[in-house]
This record gives C-alpha cells, structure tokens and sequence, in this order.
C-alpha cells in the first residue's frame, strides 16, 4: 500500500516526530533514561551494531545509559524519510546525526541510516523493533 492510502498518515508522522524528539531531547539531552519508557514498547527489541540484540526495557534502558554516558552523547537529530504501513504497525527508515564529546577527544559526529518498526502502545506510537548502523 502506498504511505498515501494510510489512514492518518500525517497524525501518525507527527506523532512519530514526536516520539524521536523526545529520545533526542530527554535521553541525549538530559539523560532522562526513564523516558524511554515512552519511546519503546514493553516487548521492544534494539539490535545495535556489532553488538548481541537487546530485549525489555530494562535492559534497553542500560544500553542506552552505558552508551550515552560512556560516548558522553549530546544529541540524536532523527530524520524520518520514509513511512510505510506493516500489518501491525508502522516501518519507518530515517538517517541521524548523533553527536558525541568522548573524554579527552574533540567532539564528533556520527551519520547513521536505521530502520524502527512502530506500535501503537497506551496511546503512543512506540519504537518496536530498533536496528541501525553508521554510514562509515
């Protein structure tokens, strides 16, 4: 089905929009890791680079706490560039730009493609399943 036939669709991308400011602006910007609360769904999967997949919340939670405090991450500017409907939710595939200041080194950027695949939970589109990996 095309992304036009969706019902909704600008609802949901504004509230998908939603969702990604709010990991960008509480858990990179303040560090809010409670917040993922309201980014990830109870059952949600991360399957970072390089790295064993992830799953709960809890331990979704520590990832992204070790990481960002370890990386000393300031921020993580998601840009959706495509919506697509799944039977049970919603694809989307975006790039960002996460910016990190590494004790003892000078501030970098990082450019990353990923793929989330969104549910609808209590109300909020939510992060199901979360996969990406770096440009370079």
């Amino acid at each position: 089905m095309d992304t036009a036939q969706l019902p909704n669709l600008s609802e949901t991308k504004r509230r998908m929009a939603e969702t990604n400011d709010l990991f960008n602006a509480e858990v990179f910007g303040k560090r809010n890791f409670a917040a993922l609360d309201q980014i990830y769904t109870s059952t949600a999967r991360v399957l970072p680079p390089g790295a064993p997949m992830i799953a709960g919340r809890e331990a979704i939670k520590r990832f992204w706490s070790d990481l960002v405090v370890s990386a000393n991450a300031k921020s993580a500017v998601l840009t959706s560039l495509d919506v697509m409907e799944a039977r049970e939710g919603v694809v989307e595939i975006g790039c960002a730009t996460l910016t990190v200041e590494p004790p003892g080194q000078s501030p970098a950027q990082m450019e990353v493609k990923y793929v989330v695949f969104w549910r609808e939970e209590d109300g909020r589109w939510k992060w199901h399943v979360d996969i990406w990996n770096s440009n370079a």
